[in-house]
This record gives structure tokens, sequence and C-alpha cells, in this order.
């Protein structure tokens, strides 16, 4: 049995999906399983996964539901029932994972935390020329590579360029809140269960962010880890991403912060 599982959430991106599977192969701690959870790609995911599969370094599982339009807390209920690991990472299938991501989260996992990893957001043409040989390179991450490409020189560019002192000071310092973010955290899948997983009415916008401040009250601590637990997000667009969606997840996340709650009745157990 792996020590960790990995979700990663997908829908109808197989291109994108192939280069964060490509990334998972290439990462330096092995002792991992992927759990892909699909919420009703078409048949191109499915035939991914099965070509895929025996070229991978690690076991896939692929966890899939019907489209019913953006159903992502759905499907990683699914995926979290099917992780045989104690311990779950969960990332998007536009996140390639830098070589050292599943390492990072597993020796920094403690009981009674959950952890925050960060992103850095890639443009469209970048994403596309990206190939398998840049992610068993690291180009995609390579700061002096992505400048060739047309990066601009940001403060951001030191997520990918930190290291040791350097990334443990930016972590301690950033004004960012160390929250559940859907392309990447993790934590114990036995405190995951005790708050009944992802509320299964929550569509896009805040779903990930309700699930952590449910794991908040129910005493889990966060751990900050934006310049340290590093991935590329590929673009995209977000044709999914409704006023309506997102006023009502607003609606439930408010009720969350008022009553404190730690159980959802929307979730894993009914």
């Amino acid at each position: 049995m792996s020590t960790v599982s990995v979700i990663v959430s997908t829908y109808n991106k197989p291109e994108w999906l192939e280069k964060v599977l490509w990334g998972f192969h290439y990462q330096t701690y092995k002792d991992f399983e992927v759990v892909v959870a699909d919420d009703g790609s078409t048949y191109e995911t499915k035939e991914l996964i099965y070509r895929l599969r025996n070229e991978l370094s690690f076991q896939i599982k692929h966890v899939w539901q019907e489209d019913d339009g953006f159903q992502k807390c759905r499907i990683l209920n699914k995926a979290i029932l099917e992780c045989r690991a104690e311990y779950i990472i969960m990332t998007d299938g536009d996140c390639i994972p830098r070589e050292d991501f599943v390492q990072v989260h597993y020796i920094n996992k403690e009981p009674g935390y959950f952890i925050s990893g960060g992103y850095y957001m890639l443009p469209m043409n970048i994403s596309l020329a990206i190939t398998k040989e840049d992610i068993r390179k690291q180009n995609c991450f390579n700061i002096q590579w992505l400048k060739e490409m047309g990066i601009p020189k940001t403060f951001k560019n030191n997520k990918l360029t930190a290291r040791g002192f350097i990334s443990k000071f930016f972590n301690a310092v950033t004004p960012t809140n160390a929250s559940w973010n859907g392309h990447n955290s993790s934590g114990w899948k036995k405190d995951i269960l005790n708050v009944n997983g992802f509320d299964e009415r929550m569509q896009y916008g805040g779903e990930d962010r309700e699930f952590g401040e449910r794991l908040l009250n129910y005493g889990v601590k966060s751990k900050q880890l934006r310049y340290s637990a590093v991935c590329v997000h590929l673009d995209h667009e977000r044709g999914y991403k409704t006023p309506e969606a997102i006023a009502k997840n607003q609606v439930i996340r408010k009720e969350v912060r008022q009553k404190k709650s730690v159980w959802t009745y929307y979730g894993i157990s009914r």
C-alpha cells in the first residue's frame, strides 16, 4: 500500500492531464498512487489513462461520474473513498507538479495539520508549448527557461526560485492565508472523513475554502508551504464560473463561519 494518495481532479482536458501525469511520473518520491477524479469527461480522458497506465511509474485509478455540470465536490468525495493511503494530496488536472512536490508534502505532513501549497500561473502560449521532455528536464520550473519563453520579471517568480531558508522565510511572511486550495493541498484521510468531505451543494467558487474552513473548525491547523510545495498552473477558460453559483457558495460559507460548522450533511456520508 502506498504511503500517499494523490487526487487529481479533471474535466475534458486530456492534453493538460497528460502533462500533469508526466509531472507525477518524474517525482523524486515514488511511493504514491494517483486517483483521477473525473467530473464527466468524454472517452478521450479514459483512453489517455488506459494508454499511459503501463508507462507511468505509479498506480493510477480512474473515478468517473456522468457530466451533470460542475460537480467537483461530488467526484472528490467519490475519489476520497478510493484512496488507500492515510495521507491525501489534492491537486487539479491543469497543475504540473515540480519534481519535489510529493516529497515536500510527505516530509511536512504532521498530525493535526493540513498543508496549503502554491501555484505559478502560466500563460496559454507556454502552457501549450510544454512537452514531456520539458517536464522531465524541469524546464517549466526553470525561471531562465520561462523568461526565454516570455515570462516577465515579477515577485511571484520567487515561487520557483526560492529554496531552503529563503522559501521558509517567504512561507512565514506571506500575507496569503494558508487555506485549503484545490490546486495544491494535503491532509489526513481521517480528518477529511471526520468533517464528511466536501459539501456537494457547492459548485465553482470557494468550495475548497469551505472544506478547509470546516477542517479548521474541527481543530485541524493549517501549514503554509506556498513557496515550497510548487506546481505550475496551465491556462484555460472558466466557462463553469457563474455569478449564481458563487453567490450560493458565499451563503453556505457564511453559515459555516457563523455556526463554526464541522460536519456537512451533504458530503460523503448522507
